[in-house]
């Protein structure tokens, strides 16, 4: 993700979800030095809650190597009071950089000496 964009995965909710630690792991392939902004998000009929916001810079690795690069992160979250039609989204955007594929989720997993991104909510 480069500068300006977004990119955003929703989740549809069966359930409330406790307050706690979500533990977020996002290995990426990183083109061009970005500063990403990550958002786990409450939505309930159109509406964003924020449930935690933090932002991380990355750096392509040296010698023209694209393999995916290890980040995980814990960030603490208040509970989701569920509804029906609720959903939980991950969110990311790229600033601070010229290209628009800076920040390249590792879809490829193991393949791309990386993990399959993915977020373990609180139980």
């Amino acid at each position: 993700m480069g500068p300006g964009g977004s990119q955003e995965a929703p989740y549809a909710l069966k359930d409330g979800v406790a307050a706690g630690t979500y533990h977020v792991i996002c290995d990426a392939i990183i083109i061009q030095s970005v500063d990403v902004t990550f958002d786990l998000i409450w939505r309930r009929g159109g509406t964003d809650m924020p449930l935690a916001t933090w932002t991380e810079h990355f750096d392509p690795l040296s010698g023209g190597r694209f393999t995916a690069q290890a980040y995980e992160i814990d960030q603490v979250a208040p509970a989701i009071d569920y509804q029906s039609g609720d959903q939980f989204v991950f969110r990311y955007a790229g600033a601070n950089t010229t290209s628009t594929q800076a920040f390249i989720p590792n879809g490829d997993g193991a393949s791309a000496m990386g993990r399959i991104p993915n977020i373990t909510l609180p139980k």
